[in-house]
């Protein structure tokens, strides 16, 4: 059975301790914002979670989506989800002021996201798709095209997608046909079509904004000339209200492996009227934005999948009764013991709570840093912020979605033969987790990225945004009692990190494929290190409190227990890392092509 409630309890510890909110309740823009304020916001998302998106999760699985003369039906209740959503004002949480949001910081932002996607992965893509869709607006569309649908976007009545993929190119978008023709009123017809385009047509709500990528007649080849535009599903009236229906159309639905109460559509434009978005030919800079938000809310799906798989994980390890502790009996009032006694459960148990923890102290990191490229009070901080979420993106989608997965995984593993079977609903756990390692850039993409340009960027600034403050820590922390052992450990890991980063900047000048081949192990290396840093940080408060008056002694011990497991058990792959990273490209490039 699919058991969640939102961790309250350590998404305050993050927010509040371990990262400080008052580093944004200090600035001009949030100084109406307070403690309490967020705490209430987070209860009622998790009300809402818990009551309302979570008993459609296992429904909307086997119901599906379905299309009808190019009209997406959801499963039955999502309808009446997303108007109680919506009409709670979530969509809007971390929209601007000016248009109607509420301007809360997309580090708060992103616990709700977490909680919607731990509850109904399939739900969330809907509202996640159009908060990165107005962000993109935001950035680039001008003041017309923000008046007008912004508003209309951060209320939720109208929804966002964005259509890039087509079939011949993916990654590649260099490659895409779909084309852009100039009418003499100032907007576009747009012709060609698109697959794999999430939430890009549905009954949730009264209009679908598509941001799409197409070409101009003028455009030069490849991804210099993709310019990005903002098409309609119905094309807006004078007074704003839905008018005629414009060229769009659903052609088809994608059947997948998971995600099912999500429609992934092919679209099809035929003469669909459009606005540019952004300058002509620069559309891969205006998408970015919205493909960089996507990338930071794929990575939240992945931790809130591992959330919710644990917490079904625990539940199942405490009421399932099988064997005898190997150090005797704990229940002998029972006629075996529950399976969470034993060892080998407890390792799959403590691997998906600290794949949770630490996924989401790394991720609200990076959230804060968001809220601080845009709002701290000078240019020096803003750039700093904006140069650490630049290096993280790519690491907090493509870790915190593999090992999502993972945790999906085992959770299956601790049902055993049980979680195969779908009436108990954690097999849909490891379905939906799959496709976060493929959409918004695959996590070998994403690792190439970390590598090939965060990496290298400005002569290593970005990793300086990382590097310097756990320098710092463990300089300052090395003989710190309750803690100097898991600072000497995590030493020994920054230490590889900084080895294999050295080992990848002068064997890649050489030859590119070095930096090819070590990618994926870089950024998983960078990602545990990362965690690893938090989770010390964590254990030297829930030390100091302990140490103190705390009147929660169970949850700051329960912290340390979840640090020196992860310090023990997870960090260590941090040497087998740089070790494979070493060896370089050789053994990996070594078989001929036709022998494979």
């Amino acid at each position: 059975m699919q058991t969640y409630n939102a961790p309250l309890r350590d998404m305050r510890f993050v927010l509040h301790e371990l990262h400080g909110l008052d580093a944004l309740t200090s600035l001009p823009y949030f100084a109406d914002l307070n403690a309490e304020t967020v705490d209430l916001v987070l209860e009622e998302a998790s009300r809402i979670a818990t009551e309302v998106l979570l008993p459609l999760n296992a429904s909307g699985d086997a119901e599906g989506c379905i299309v009808e003369n190019g009209v997406v039906r959801t499963p039955k209740g999502f309808r009446e989800a997303y108007d109680v959503f919506r009409d709670g004002g979530w969509n809007a949480l971390a929209g601007d002021p000016d248009y109607g949001g509420q301007g809360l910081p997309e580090s708060v932002n992103k616990l709700v996201e977490e909680m919607i996607c731990a509850a109904n992965l399939s739900f969330g893509l809907y509202p996640g798709l159009t908060h990165g869709a107005v962000m993109a607006l935001s950035a680039y569309g001008s003041s017309e095209l923000k008046d007008l649908y912004l508003p209309k976007m951060i209320d939720g009545i109208w929804s966002g997608a964005m259509c890039l993929t087509e079939s011949q190119c993916g990654t590649d978008l260099g490659l895409l046909r779909t084309r852009a023709v100039p009418q003499e009123d100032g907007s576009y017809l747009l012709t060609g079509s698109k697959i794999f385009i999430s939430a890009g047509e549905h009954d949730l709500t009264e209009n679908i904004i598509h941001l799409v990528l197409a070409r101009l007649p003028d455009a030069p080849p490849g991804i210099k000339g993709i310019s990005l535009f903002l098409a309609p599903k119905f094309l807006p009236k004078p007074d704003g209200s839905v008018g005629p229906r414009n060229g769009i159309l659903c052609t088809g639905l994608e059947h997948k492996m998971g995600l099912k109460a999500s429609a992934t559509c092919q679209i099809s434009f035929d003469d669909a009227q459009a606005w540019l978005v952004g300058a002509p030919h620069k559309g891969m800079q205006s998408m970015f934005v919205m493909m960089n938000e996507e990338r930071l809310g794929v990575g939240i799906q992945g931790l809130g999948v591992a959330s919710a798989a644990y917490q079904s994980a625990v539940s199942y390890a405490k009421d399932r009764l099988q064997g005898r502790s190997l150090s005797g009996t704990k229940r002998p009032d029972l006629a075996a013991d529950p399976i969470i006694v034993h060892p080998d459960v407890r390792r799959m148990l403590m691997t998906m709570r600290t794949t949770a923890e630490g996924c989401r102290a790394v991720g609200i990191w990076v959230a804060q840093a968001v809220d601080l490229s845009k709002h701290a009070n000078t240019e020096g901080e803003r750039k700093e912020a904006a140069d650490f979420v630049a290096l993280m993106t790519p690491v907090v989608k493509a870790l915190f979605t593999d090992l999502g997965f993972e945790a999906a995984s085992l959770g299956v593993q601790v049902y055993g033969g049980h979680g195969y079977i779908r009436e108990h609903g954690v097999e849909q756990y490891v379905r939906d987790a799959r496709i976060a390692m493929l959409y918004e850039g695959t996590n070998g993409i994403q690792a190439l990225d970390l590598v090939g340009r965060k990496m290298p960027a400005h002569m290593g600034r970005y990793l300086r945004r990382l590097f310097h403050p756990i320098s710092n820590f463990i300089e300052a922390h090395r003989k710190h009692e309750a803690v100097a052992g898991m600072v000497e450990q995590l030493e020994r890991a920054f230490g590889a990190l900084q080895l294999a980063t050295g080992q990848i900047a002068q064997a890649g000048l050489k030859d590119p494929e070095e930096a090819g081949a070590a990618a994926t192990d870089y950024l998983r290396l960078l990602g545990l290190v990362a965690m690893g840093y938090m989770f010390v940080r964590s254990a030297v408060i829930a030390s100091e409190r302990l140490a103190g008056n705390t009147d929660e002694p169970e949850f700051y011990r329960a912290k340390l227990a979840s640090a020196r497991f992860f310090i023990d058990r997870t960090l260590p792959q941090a040497t087998a890392l740089f070790l494979a990273i070493k060896s370089g490209k050789a053994s990996m490039m070594a078989l001929e092509e036709a022998a494979f």
